[in-house]
């Protein structure tokens, strides 16, 4: 007789449930958290582990939050995070307090002085904010974008390093039509005054999922980067935005191309050409096998 499966404890559960989580495609946690509840049967391993993995998934997954009273929207990032529930929407000068596992924005507050970059880098963040704005306006229909001041935000004047993040998150979600998606890209621009360089670095994520009748996945990353040289806040950030539109743009059309070849290509390399025998099954003559023969005489064909 098999022996019991010890029980799990109550750590195992939360960390298990925390995988599932955090593990949930795009646009699907709710579902996900909605039928753990229900398995685990215990609502203080539920909490527990929510209050754990909601607000590491929304800042991976970067989502979008209505603030209220019409104030905007503001993205869920590591990069605007003051505090666990605080986040910096650096086009409103303002700050949303979420609730994580509800995934709502519950009050705004003005941004104070410290939070916020000074006059100086505020002119370059401005003129490349409203850049990308054009852009994921044109390529990304439900796209949304900010961008972070991530070092050296208190420089003054020129003469000195500093850092600004572009931060990209559009998400289509359609559970009706058995599909949910997004794509993330981040990109980091390294202003190097010393040099009159700056350094661009961007990582793109797409992911998907499809579960009609099936469940498939996709889950592709790509890294990429560049260089230009250091102008005014105006002519760097049409720079950067043009450098951004055309690595995104090159990675779709290599995701288009990689895909549009699996019926074709990919799909028949999973599959043996020839079976281990190395030879084609006869169909044509299949009463040489024992099984077809036995088959045969015990349904009576032939006779």
């Amino acid at each position: 007789m098999a022996e019991e499966e010890p029980e799990l404890n109550e750590e195992q559960k939360k960390d298990i449930a925390k995988w599932f989580l955090l593990n949930s495609p795009a646009g699907e946690i709710q579902y996900v958290a909605k039928d753990l509840k229900k398995v685990l049967n215990d609502d203080d391993v539920y909490n527990e582990a929510a209050s754990e993995a909601f607000p590491v998934y929304n800042k991976t997954h970067m989502i979008r939050l209505e603030m209220p009273c019409r104030a905007g929207d503001v993205l869920i990032t590591s990069y605007g995070e003051l505090d666990k529930n605080e986040y910096l929407d650096p086009r409103a000068a303002q700050v949303a307090i979420v609730d994580h596992v509800k995934q709502v924005c519950k009050e705004v507050r003005p941004a104070t002085d410290e939070e916020l970059p000074s006059p100086y880098i505020e002119e370059f963040r401005c003129a490349l904010e409203a850049e990308m704005l054009k852009y994921v306006a044109e390529a990304y229909p439900k796209g949304f974008c900010s961008v972070y001041c991530t070092s050296g935000k208190d420089v003054e004047e020129p003469g000195s390093n500093f850092e600004l993040v572009v931060v990209i998150s559009a998400a289509r979600h359609s559970p009706q039509n058995f599909c949910n998606g997004n794509w993330r890209s981040i990109w980091n621009i390294e202003f190097r005054d010393d040099e009159q360089m700056l350094e661009v670095k961007g990582k793109l994520q797409v992911g998907a999922h499809y579960f009609e009748e099936g469940n498939v996945q996709l889950d592709a990353k790509h890294e990429c980067r560049d260089s230009t040289i250091f102008q005014s806040p105006d002519d760097s950030a049409l720079t950067i935005a043009n450098i951004v539109r055309q690595h995104e743009t090159e990675y779709l059309a290599s995701l288009q191309e990689s895909y549009s070849k699996l019926p074709d290509a990919t799909f028949k390399d999973l599959r043996r050409k020839l079976p281990v025998t190395r030879t084609l099954f006869p169909w044509h003559n299949t009463s040489q096998f024992s099984l077809t023969r036995e088959i045969s005489k015990e349904l009576g064909i032939g006779k």
